[in-house]
C-alpha cells in the first residue's frame, strides 16, 4: 500500500481560514499563516489552501498571503480559488505555492488543463471536482458546489486525467460538512478507473472515517478542515490510529 496522506484544508474568506457546514455557514476559524504552521509542526503531509471566495468574486487569490503561508511550512502546499490562466499559475507557483488546484476554469475551458500541464508539468496541476448525487446519478457543480453543470462525475474524472492532471480533489457536496463520513463509494469508483490519485475530500468527523476512505474508498489522500482547525482530531493522534489500523502512513 503507497502511503496514504492527511492533508488539513484552509478554506480562506478576507485572508482568514472559515469552515462551514456545506459552505455557507461560514466560522472563523484563525489565521491561516498560524494555522498552516501548526499543521506542518504536528505532521500534516501537506496542506491545501482555497480561496473559496474567488470563484464567486471573480477576484484571484491573494499571492501575497500564498508567500507569507510558504514561507512559515516545510510541507508541500497546493492553492486554489480564481485560477484560470496559465500566468496565474506562475504567480502563484512563483509566490510559493507546490501545486495549484483548478475547478470552474477546468469545467469551462478543458483545454487550461492540457496547457497548464504542459507548461508547469502535471504534478503542479491538481483539478479539484465537487460532485452532487441528482436523482441517482453523480454529477460535477462548481461555484463552491452551488452551480449544477451537465458533466458526469465519473466521465470527466477520466477527461481530467486523460488532459494531464496529476492529481483529483474530489470534495462530494452532499457529505461536505455533514462529518457524516466520506463518498467513499463514488471515491473508490473514481480511484479504481483512474491511475492518478484522488483526495478524498467532505464529510470527516471521525478517525475511523479517515481508514474507511483509505480502505474502502481506495483514497491517496483524505482532506478535512473544521475537525483539524477546531481540534476535534489532533493530527499526531489521528497518524498513530491510522498506524494502529494498518494504514501506511508518515508519522
Amino acid at each position: 500500500m503507497l502511503t496514504k496522506r492527511i492533508i488539513p484544508c484552509l478554506d480562506i474568506k478576507d485572508g482568514r481560514t472559515v469552515k462551514g457546514v456545506n459552505f455557507v455557514q461560514l466560522r472563523d476559524a484563525g489565521d491561516p499563516v498560524e494555522l498552516a504552521k501548526v499543521y506542518s509542526d504536528e505532521g500534516a503531509d501537506e496542506l491545501v489552501f482555497l480561496d473559496i471566495t474567488a470563484t464567486v468574486d471573480k477576484r484571484k487569490t491573494l499571492a501575497e498571503l500564498v508567500t507569507k503561508v510558504a514561507m512559515a511550512i516545510n510541507i508541500p502546499f497546493t492553492v486554489g480559488g480564481g485560477i484560470s490562466t496559465v500566468e496565474d499559475v506562475k504567480v502563484l507557483l512563483n509566490a510559493g505555492a507546490d501545486k495549484i488546484s483548478i475547478n470552474s476554469a477546468a469545467v469551462k475551458n478543458p483545454g487550461v488543463i492540457d496547457e497548464m500541464a504542459r507548461e508547469f508539468g502535471s504534478q503542479c496541476i491538481v483539478v479539484a471536482i465537487d460532485t452532487r448525487d441528482v436523482d441517482g446519478t453523480d454529477y460535477v457543480h462548481t461555484h463552491g458546489g452551488r452551480k449544477p453543470t451537465l458533466l458526469q462525475t465519473q466521465k470527466w474524472a477520466k477527461e481530467v486525467a486523460d488532459r494531464g492532471a496529476g492529481e483529483i480533489l474530489l470534495t462530494s457536496m452532499d457529505h461536505d460538512g455533514t462529518k457524516g463520513g466520506f463518498a467513499n463509494e463514488i471515491t473508490a469508483e473514481i480511484s479504481s478507473a483512474l491511475s492518478i490519485p484522488v483526495i478524498a475530500s467532505g464529510g470527516a468527523g471521525t478517525m475511523p472515517h479517515f481508514k474507511d476512505v483509505f480502505t474502502f474508498g481506495k483514497a491517496d489522500a483524505a482532506l478535512a478542515a473544521s475537525i483539524f482547525h477546531f481540534k476535534e482530531i489532533p493530527i499526531p493522534e489521528l497518524k498513530s490510529y491510522l498506524i494502529g489500523e494498518g494504514i501506511s502512513i508518515r508519522k
